[in-house]
């Protein structure tokens, strides 16, 4: 693999937003993200800016996002690390019970797919959550729409279980999405 997965530079904002936008018009965009196109498309440069920087290594600490750079400086995706304390905000799903990470905006460009980019995009942020300091991180958990065979497939690849935990899709309860996790090694 000629990729460096590295995590993103407070700067990168423009390429953050590219590659975002990119996922949002992939065919399985609406069971994989909970953002449009179209409500992406919308936001002022500031949040792209914001965003970055906190999700950079000069950041709060409390997210990371990794990307995937090749060899001609492109981006072939990404994946993004939010640190979840019991005592703290949850992105998605109930609180948290135990100090965790939470793995979202899972992107891998078509034509890179197949050739372990996500592999080593999961690897760098798992091995980050793993190594912060105390309190350590029990679990690293993600969810899938129940309609996305061919993601819960690669989650179960890579070391993922079902726990069994559910939650309504935002802005479709009739569909579901399901709660994998990792157990710190």
């Amino acid at each position: 693999m000629d990729y460096v997965i590295r995590p993103v530079r407070a700067g990168e904002w423009q390429l953050v937003k590219e590659l975002r936008l990119a996922a949002l018009r992939d065919p399985v965009a609406p069971v994989a993200f909970l953002e449009t196109y179209e409500d992406a498309l919308e936001r002022f440069d500031d949040f792209w800016r914001e965003r970055t920087a906190a999700a950079s290594e000069a950041g709060d600490g409390e997210v990371r996002q990794f990307v995937a750079v090749a060899p001609d400086g492109s981006w072939a995706g990404s994946v993004t690390v939010l640190i979840e304390r019991p005592d703290g905000e949850n992105v998605f799903g109930a609180a948290a019970d135990v100090h965790q990470a939470h793995v979202v905006g899972v992107f891998v460009r078509p034509e890179t797919r197949g050739g372990g980019v996500a592999e080593e995009l999961f690897r760098a942020g798992m091995d980050w959550a793993w190594s912060l300091g105390e309190p350590r991180i029990e679990r690293v958990r993600l969810y899938v729409h129940e309609n996305n065979p061919r993601a819960s497939a690669f989650y179960r690849r890579i070391g993922f279980v079902p726990t069994g935990e559910t939650v309504p899709m935002r802005g479709d309860p009739t569909a579901r999405e399901l709660e994998y996790a990792v157990a710190r090694p």
